[in-house]
């Protein structure tokens, strides 16, 4: 039997996905990006990686965290694994550029907040 994976360490493999997300985005514009194959099927696993890691936090922490939205996160995974011919990669850029930005300071605080680190007004 595997060892758990705390929702601290998903977190912190959600936030490497973002990152990494940004910084193949970055720069590019949606023209460019959906005739870069290897760039559109990178973005493509790290979002699939950030739905995964999502469907495994424990559910206090996502009753803690209404504000994220896990099930959207989760269900943009479950398309990219099972419909992979049929990608909508507008659907993809937009995560990419809207989504996946205004995700990151969010989980940032929960990382924070799981840690014990608490973040100060």
């Amino acid at each position: 039997m595997r060892e758990a994976i705390s929702d601290s360490v998903r977190l912190q493999h959600i936030m490497e996905c973002i990152t990494e997300i940004g910084n193949a985005v970055n720069g590019y514009a949606f023209e460019s990006f959906s005739e870069d194959h290897i760039r559109r099927i990178a973005v493509v696993k790290w979002l699939e990686i950030i739905g995964e890691a999502a469907s495994h936090i424990s559910k206090e922490t996502k009753l803690k965290n209404k504000e994220i939205e896990w099930e959207k996160m989760i269900g943009l995974r479950h398309i990219v694994v099972h419909e992979y011919f049929g990608i909508n990669y507008e659907v993809i850029w937009e995560a990419a550029t809207i989504h996946i930005p205004r995700l990151k300071s969010k989980i940032e605080v929960i990382i924070l907040d799981l840690n014990g680190n608490f973040l100060t007004n």
